[in-house]
């Protein structure tokens, strides 16, 4: 990733990573709780992110950034007059949403978001504003707990098709990992949750009767970061930072494409062809990740949504006090305000 130098807040010189897309984020819900923070650091040109793991603080600058990718649970604020997605389409700069619409409602697995027809108005919205195809549904995570069979799981996902029906041209999913997770097993044994991990048999049993109803949607379906090969069923593996579906939204921004290694021709009926010259793949993310190079700007234990299965969160006391932190502090050059 190419580095800049540019000039703090507080006026000093620094080095920073400048980025050609940005994930905000896989870490925590910028769309919900920090799009004005996001939008402020934007005109300020740069934000600080810290490492989880040993806590030294890099710069990230926006100056030739092209494109973010929004993962969100609830992304309403992105819509609000003069809000985040204005400011990007001032800037020229493009986007696309990884939108989460789980119903988890009878299981208290998800509290700290809005009812599900309030996020699927949200959803509609946003198709609306953004463009249809740019608004990705995901169904993410899978999840087996007492009560909740795969049966539950396929009836919540079909009440949930078939309004967003028109809506949307994907539907991704994974299989939760718990086991992967020693902190989502924590919690989830804090709060009285008794899950069960995926069999194959169950990811099986469960793509068949996806299959089946997606029939009614014809749906691409895919996968994300799973080993399970599905396409026997016609389930892709995918690419959540995804540069087809760049190619097939923003060919016309040259730089995005030389970034992403693709060279694109159109003949004069305006179909695309496409030449790939080299591979983009995000060598930072786990083997199964399907996704291309990006920088992701969120932050571990920032997210109060409190979701009892959060793999971001160590604790929720943590993740709550660092977003009072934030509220504190909402013009910090970092999310957490620190």
């Amino acid at each position: 990733m190419e580095k800049i130098k540019i000039n703090t807040d507080d006026g000093i010189s620094v080095e920073a990573s400048a980025p050609i897309i940005v994930s905000a984020s896989r870490a925590t819900d910028i769309p919900a709780f920090y799009a004005d923070w996001f939008q402020e650091r934007l005109h300020k040109g740069y934000s600080v992110w810290k490492n989880p793991f040993n806590g030294v603080k890099s710069y990230v600058a926006y100056d030739k950034t092209r494109l973010i990718v929004f993962w969100s649970k609830n992304p309403t604020p992105l819509l609000k007059t003069g809000g985040l997605l204005d400011y990007l389409d001032n800037r020229g700069i493009n986007s696309y949403i990884q939108f989460t619409l789980n119903d988890y409602y009878e299981e208290k697995l998800e509290m700290g978001v809005p009812s599900l027809s309030n996020r699927m108005d949200t959803f509609k919205r946003l198709v609306d504003r953004l463009g249809y195809g740019k608004v990705i549904w995901r169904f993410d995570p899978l999840i087996l707990a007492k009560g909740l069979i795969v049966d539950d799981l396929l009836e919540k996902i079909y009440n949930i098709g078939v309004k967003l029906n028109g809506y949307t041209e994907k539907l991704v999913f994974s299989f939760a990992d718990i086991s992967s997770y020693k902190k989502v097993q924590n919690n989830l044994y804090k709060n009285n949750i008794q899950y069960r991990e995926f069999s194959q048999e169950d990811m099986i049993e469960f793509a068949t009767g996806l299959v089946d109803m997606n029939k009614e949607w014809k749906l691409e379906l895919a996968t994300c970061a799973e080993k399970i090969d599905l396409d026997m069923f016609g389930i892709k593996h995918n690419k959540c930072i995804d540069d087809e579906l760049m190619i097939k939204y923003f060919s016309d921004d040259m730089l995005l494409m030389n970034h992403i290694g693709v060279e694109v021709t159109k003949d004069i009926f305006g179909e695309i062809s496409v030449e790939y010259k080299k591979n983009k793949k995000d060598k930072g993310q786990r083997k199964v990740c399907g996704c291309i190079d990006s920088k992701d700007i969120g932050e571990y234990n920032t997210c109060p949504h409190l979701c009892e299965y959060c793999y971001a969160n160590s604790s929720k006391e943590i993740a709550k006090q660092n977003y009072m932190k934030h509220r504190e502090n909402p013009h910090n050059e970092n999310i957490t305000g620190r």
